[in-house]
């Protein structure tokens, strides 16, 4: 069983950039399709973005399209989160999720890594 670790986190201004990082353990990550959620105080866990195992099909929320990248460097064993043009209401705990199945049913989470966006 893979193990996902988060980080990149942190406190931003708004307009600014992050990078999250979605590293494994214990299985190579390209086994996995990977998906980031979030979820915010107060709030349910929210679908971010996701990536195939090959990284040929990225799909993602209205609410971040155009401002969010994901990608995935199977040699590395990492999937990443590059996150421009933050706002305030990005503030959240962002997860990494991996999942082996087609119906991108995700089957391991990682811990979370916080970001908070400033106004």
């Amino acid at each position: 069983q893979v193990q996902l670790v988060e980080s990149g986190g942190g406190l931003v201004q708004a307009g600014g950039s992050l990078r999250l990082s979605c590293a494994a353990s214990g299985r190579t990550i390209s086994s996995y399709a990977v998906g980031w959620f979030r979820q915010a105080p107060g709030k349910e866990r929210e679908f971010v973005a996701r990536i195939s195992w090959s990284g040929g099909s990225t799909y993602y929320a209205d609410s971040v399209k155009g401002r969010f990248t994901i990608s995935r460097d199977n040699a590395k064993n990492v999937v990443y989160l590059q996150m421009n043009s933050l706002k305030p209401e990005d503030t959240a705990v962002y997860y990494c999720a991996g999942s082996l199945r087609r119906d991108y049913t995700y089957d391991v989470w990682g811990q979370g890594t916080q970001v908070t966006v400033s106004s």
